[in-house]
Order: structure tokens, then C-alpha cells, then sequence
């Protein structure tokens, strides 16, 4: 428990653990037996009691009990008797409880008996149990979990729980379960509207005002930073997720092969025509990306009308590396018919997003900002000679400076175009920002200056008054909130090095947010590839930037050629919102596996991967390869792409995670020299019996 110090080990402990270990073997072999044969005797039961005296963690005894309780009371109905069984089994609890009060089982089978209302539950009893507890470790979980599910049982208001909650806070202000609870009655009582909390003005200044007090008294416990970041979160982001770019985007028109400038090989796109190079294989990807996660997208609150024939199967999926169903980015595929490509016009398309409750992000709040937008398609004679240009006749090479020409105007949407609600500036913005600005000023002034947990929290205020400052373009009061705000990362790299990669990625962030923010500072790193026989790709170069985590995508959802050689990235999350990503260069970082790729493999438009001198295949013992499902895992299906490399002598044992990600890529050039796994000849028969497109590998033809 909390506070309490470790007892110095006797002699004779040993010979008492060694008994005790006797015992509980010896009971252990007893109830598994009783369980077996169903025996629920009073004695078999007093044996279940005993085992869970010494182990309240023995879940098949808790399960056993159960079963026992459920057999027993089939025979009886008088009240008496059956509330005689209910208090009894309370009663083991209550002795579990007193062995471990952190016990999993224990507390999951106190809400079971009281979810089977078989009796009236004993309130008083119920919270006075809870009241011991919390004296003995005010801040145990477990404690915390069953008062919320027993005050929503029995009815007890929130309100009064949120009195209780600030009961315990005042006893001690590291009671982080206290302020934990604080935080979940307070968004409930918001959501609902309560008397009392109608003002989210009022509430949050009275809490910052709360929490504040805490953390001047003591700037080393961490228990108030905590929930102080749960009020940042609250009142530094819109109420609601709205949608923030797309691709395509408003007006945009679409083409795979633009104009060119007096029918030579420098082609460049018109100001009225984008080049999509998907449309090479017929297929158009649609991207929503929003300011938060949501889940419910779907045909009837994201509507699409066209001149093209659209199948009645169009799906919206999350573009997620998890499968919890929420997900910033949604993305769904337009298919274009033999029919619609021979012929010579124009398709449009108009895409509409209804005011909807099924659009929902994790906080419980929907999506209520209606977007409607329109883009067209241009089929042309040109596209027709568009379908014999190769991309790929050559190898791409990402050193060969020739091969680029630099371009003000890279032949993208406008920069502003792709950001759908950048006008939209939230009617309550202004008190938020009074009230960041008042935070910044204290946690500037706050003695203590070694406090890891105060400059974080400053970091994270600045941040958030730099996102507020962005929706109302006062650019250069947010470049000094993030130039404060990398100021401060840098120093607690220094100060607590046990979590520099945190810190590190969180850099990287303000980094990329300063790099992306305008037109005028993104066009410093875009460019337009030019190459004889082929389409005009936007191309655009973060290297040796020492960027270890990307973001900000949203504001790259043109980008077709994407260079982020010689940083520190470990991982390429984020890069499956592009869409039209054709060619990447990840070389010289930090990736140690193929898992820690498997968001590329959402990008149906990529065609060139340079993977060359990282990490992949360095580290023998490397969790993050268990990451994505695994042959081993419950969730992944029997594949074909095994057995195919199982007849060819491969190891599926030891290449399961190279196997699963070329099986989902389609590429047409690889680069994967300089990893410790490209010295392994399996890994060469993988590559090429999986990727049937393949024509270049590390700088070789392979056909």
C-alpha cells in the first residue's frame, strides 16, 4: 500500500513462506477437485473460503463460488435464507479484501453478487466498507472503481460524489484516484447540463483555480499535474471534432496525365488540374481527416453524388494502427469503370457531411458542422496515352539532384484549400486563451525551475495557446509560443533523460507544426519531380531534421513524393493519411522491424520504399515486431503468402513480419540495404515471391 515500507526479512520467514506454499498447494488440488465434480457442499465451500483467506488472486476459486451459489439458491426461496447465502459470500470477500485490498477477483465478485440482485443492498454497509478502505490507502483504484459503480447502483447523485471527491483532496493533494474520479463526475455533469454546470467557464476557471493551489504546495507530486492536463485537454480544443482537411479538396480538378507546356517532357500541371497518379489504376481515395478521433462514418451521414457510377459497397474505414474503430483519418475508394475511362469529359463529385450523432468522437461529443464540397475528374484523349507512362522505367534515385527541379508553386491545392475549417474560429476561443495566458504567467513564476512536471505543463499550455493563436492567424505570437515551447523540451531532455524519447517525439511535433504551418514556410521543402515519360509528382523533403515522430499529416495530403532520409524516426505512424503518397525515403533513421511499417501498407497509391540503413533484423529480442497481429496471435488469419514461403524453404518462424507486410504493399522499387535482415538470403526470396510488381530491388533490375 501506498506510504507503508517494506518489512525487513527474519530468519524464520522462509520457513513460514515454505509452510504457507504447503498449504495453499494442498487447498489448491482440493477445490480444483470440488470444481470438477461440482461438489458444493458446506465443507467443499469452507475450502474455497481457506484458499482465498491466503490467495484472494485464485480465480478459479472466486468462479467456483459462483457456480455454487448459483447451484444453491435453485432450492431456495425463502428471502431469509437466500439473503443468509448473499451476506456470507460479502463476508468472504470482506476477509479477501483484508489479505489484499488490491485484489482483482475480489472486488469483480463484490459487483457481481450485487449485479444479481438477489437481496436489497445494504448502502450503509457498501460505503462504510469503502470509508475504511480509503482511510487505510485513500488512493486505492480498486476502492475508487467499485464507489463509482456502487453510487451509480444505488442512485447516489454525482454532485454528491463530487463533494466527496474534494472531502479526500483537501485531506491530501496527492490523492490522484481522488482527483481521477473528479475528472469523470465533472465531464458527466457537463455532458448532462446539471444545474449548476451549465457554465464551462465557470467550472473550468474554479477548477485551474483548484488545482493551481495544489501544485504551488507542492510542485514535486505529480497527482495534480495529472488532472491539470485533464483541463488543458478540456478547454484548448474544440467542443466538438470537426473536419479539417481533405483530399480532394474543394473545386479541385483531377487528372493522371496535366498539360503540357509546348508537348515536351517538362510537364507541369495547369493551376486547374492536379495530377493524381492512382488514377493509373483506376482509383480515386477520398480522405476526411478530422481534429480528433471519431467513429461512424457511413454512406448515410457522409453522402456522395456523381456522375460516376458509385457502387452501393462504398465503405468509409478508419485509417487507424489500432482496431478501437475511432481514428482522426477516414478514407474510402472511387472506382473508375472501363466505360467512364474511355470517354473524354468531366465527372463530378460532390461529397456531403450531414449533421450527425453517429459521428461520434471518444469524448461522447458529435459531429456538428455540416461540410459540403465538390471536385471533378478529368478524363481526357491524353489520358488514354497517359496509361503507357512508367514511373518507373529507371530506378529512383533520392541522392540525384537532377532529377528534381524546385517550384514556388508546387503542383498541389493551395495550401489554405486543404484545411476545410481554418476560418472557423470557436466562439469560445477567447476565454480559453484568457485563461492559458493566466496559466503561462504562473508556471513561469513557479520557484521551483528544476520541475520536470512544471515545464512540461508550461510546454503544453504555450502549445495550446499557439493552436488557438493558428485558428486566428496571429502567426507571430504563436512562433514564440512554440520557440518557447522547443526551448523547454530541449532542457528536460537534460533534466530527465529516463524519458527523453518522449520528450524527443514531442519536439518533433512542435518541429513539424513550424515546418508545415504556412504556405510560405512548407513550399521551403517542396519541389516537383520532373522525369521524361512520366507525371509531375510533388515532392517534398524533411531530412536531417532529427525528427523522431511525425505529425501534422493533414497538411500533407497532397504529397506524392515524401523524403524523411537521416532523421531518428522509429516509427512511420501517421503516413498512412497519404493517400497519394507514390515514392518514400525513410533511410538512415531508426526503424527496428517491419511491424513498425505496417501503416504503409494502408497507402494503396505507394510504389517506391527506401528503407536502406536502419535497424530492421538488429535487435535479436525486438517487442515491437508483436505490435501488429502475428501467425502466432489469435487475430491473424491462416495465410497463403505462409505456405507460399514455406515451399520455398523460407522460416515463417523468423520472417512472419516481412511476410505479412510485402504480402500488403505493391511495390515496384525497394531499397533495403544497410539493414541487418538484408544480409539474410530468405529475406530476398520473400521480397520477390510476394511482390509480383517488383522491378527494382536495392538499385537492381530483378526481372
Amino acid at each position: 500500500m501506498h506510504g507503508q515500507p517494506r518489512r525487513p526479512k527474519k530468519p524464520e520467514d522462509d520457513a513460514a513462506a515454505a509452510s504457507k506454499a504447503a498449504k495453499l498447494r494442498e487447498l489448491q488440488i482440493q477445490v480444483l477437485q470440488n470444481h470438477h465434480t461440482s461438489t458444493y457442499t458446506e465443507e467443499a465451500l469452507g475450502l474455497s473460503f481457506k484458499l482465498l483467506e491466503i490467495n484472494p488472486e485464485a480465480y478459479t476459486a472466486w468462479n467456483y463460488r459462483k457456480l455454487a451459489l448459483q447451484h444453491n439458491l435453485k432450492d431456495l426461496s425463502d428471502p431469509e435464507a437466500i439473503k443468509s447465502s448473499v451476506d456470507n459470500e460479502l463476508r468472504v470477500v470482506e476477509a479477501a479484501l483484508r489479505a489484499n485490498p488490491k485484489s482483482y477477483g475480489a472486488w469483480y465478485h463484490r459487483k457481481w453478487l450485487l449485479n444479481q440482485k438477489l437481496t436489497p443492498v445494504d448502502s450503509k454497509r457498501e460505503f462504510g466498507l469503502l470509508d475504511k478502505l480509503l482511510k487505510v490507502d485513500a488512493r486505492n483504484f480498486h476502492g475508487w472503481n467499485y464507489r463509482r459503480f456502487l453510487a451509480k447502483f444505488t442512485g447516489v447523485a454525482e454532485e454528491d460524489e463530487l463533494k466527496y471527491t474534494m472531502v479526500k483532496i483537501c485531506d491530501n493533494f496527492s490523492n490522484y484516484s481522488a482527483w481521477h474520479n473528479r475528472s469523470i463526475l465533472l465531464s458527466n455533469l457537463l455532458i448532462q447540463q446539471s444545474k449548476g454546470f451549465e457554465s464551462k467557464q465557470k467550472i473550468f476557471k474554479e477548477e485551474f483555480d483548484l488545482v493551481t493551489q495544489a501544485l504551488f504546495t507542492d510542485p514535486s507530486d505529480q497527482s495534480g499535474w495529472f488532472y491539470h492536463l485533464w483541463l488543458l485537454a478540456q478547454t484548448s480544443s474544440p467542443e466538438n471534432p470537426q473536419l479539417i482537411a481533405s483530399w480532394p479538396c474543394n473545386d479541385a480538378k483531377l487528372s493522371l496525365f496535366p498539360i503540357r507546356k509546348n508537348d515536351d517532357l517538362n510537364m507541369v500541371s495547369s493551376s486547374s488540374s492536379i495530377c493524381c497518379y492512382s488514377l493509373k489504376d483506376r482509383i480515386i481515395p477520398i480522405v476526411l481527416y478530422f481534429d480528433e478521433p471519431v467513429k461512424g462514418l457511413n454512406p448515410s451521414n457522409v453522402k456522395l453524388n456523381s456522375d460516376l457510377v458509385i457502387g452501393k459497397d462504398i465503405q468509409w474505414r478508419p485509417l487507424s494502427v489500432t482496431d478501437s474503430g475511432y481514428s482522426n483519418c477516414w478514407v474510402t475508394y472511387l472506382e473508375i469503370t472501363d466505360k467512364e475511362c474511355s470517354s473524354s469529359q468531366q465527372f463530378s463529385v460532390e461529397l456531403c457531411i450531414t449533421c450527425s450523432d453517429d459521428i461520434v468522437s471518444r469524448s461522447g461529443s458529435h459531429c456538428n458542422c455540416p461540410v459540403d464540397f465538390t471536385f471533378t475528374i478529368e478524363q481526357s484523349n491524353n489520358n488514354d496515352k497517359a496509361q503507357d507512362i512508367d514511373l518507373f522505367h529507371e530506378p529512383i534515385s533520392w541522392s540525384c539532384s537532377e532529377s528534381f527541379r524546385s517550384d514556388g508553386n508546387p503542383s498541389c491545392v493551395a495550401f489554405d484549400q486543404l484545411n476545410i475549417t481554418n476560418t472557423v474560429v470557436q466562439e469560445n476561443s477567447k476565454w480559453h486563451l484568457e485563461g492559458l495566458s493566466a496559466q503561462i504567467d504562473l508556471f513561469r513564476e513557479l520557484p521551483d525551475e528544476n520541475s520536470k512536471f512544471a515545464k512540461l505543463t508550461l510546454a503544453r499550455v504555450l502549445l495550446a495557446c499557439a493552436a488557438i493563436k493558428s485558428r486566428g492567424n496571429s502567426l507571430i505570437e504563436r512562433k514564440g509560443y512554440c520557440e518557447e515551447a522547443l526551448g523547454l523540451f530541449s532542457d528536460l531532455i537534460n533534466l530527465d533523460p529516463s524519458h527523453k524519447r518522449y520528450y524527443e517525439d514531442e519536439r518533433s511535433l512542435v518541429l513539424m507544426d513550424q515546418l508545415t504551418c504556412t504556405m510560405e514556410t512548407f513550399t521551403k521543402y517542396c519541389s516537383v519531380q520532373l522525369k521524361s515519360n512520366s507525371a509531375p509528382l510533388n515532392h517534398v523533403q524533411l531530412c536531417r531534421l532529427s525528427l523522431t515522430r511525425i505529425g501534422f499529416t493533414e497538411r500533407m495530403l497532397c504529397v506524392q513524393m515524401l523524403d524523411l532520409s537521416h532523421n531518428s524516426l522509429r516509427s512511420v505512424e501517421g503516413l498512412e493519411a497519404l493517400q497519394q503518397l507514390v515514392c518514400l525515403n525513410i533511410s538512415n533513421n531508426q526503424m527496428s522491424s517491419f511491424t513498425s511499417l505496417e501503416p504503409l501498407t494502408k497507402i494503396v497509391s505507394l510504389k517506391a520504399l527506401d528503407v536502406s540503413f536502419n535497424q530492421i533484423g538488429a535487435h535479436p529480442i525486438d517487442t515491437t515486431r508483436y505490435i501488429c497481429p502475428s501467425p502466432f496471435s489469435h487475430k491473424a488469419q491462416p495465410c497463403a503468402s505462409f505456405e507460399e514461403c514455406r515451399r520455398k524453404n523460407v522460416d515463417v518462424d523468423e520472417f512472419w513480419d516481412a511476410i505479412l507486410f510485402f504480402k500488403s504493399v505493391n511495390l515496384v522499387q525497394l531499397d533495403i540495404k544497410g539493414n541487418a535482415v538484408a544480409d539474410k538470403d530468405n529475406l530476398r526470396t520473400v521480397v520477390k515471391a510476394l511482390s509480383p510488381s517488383l522491378k527494382w530491388l536495392d538499385g537492381t533490375c530483378v526481372h
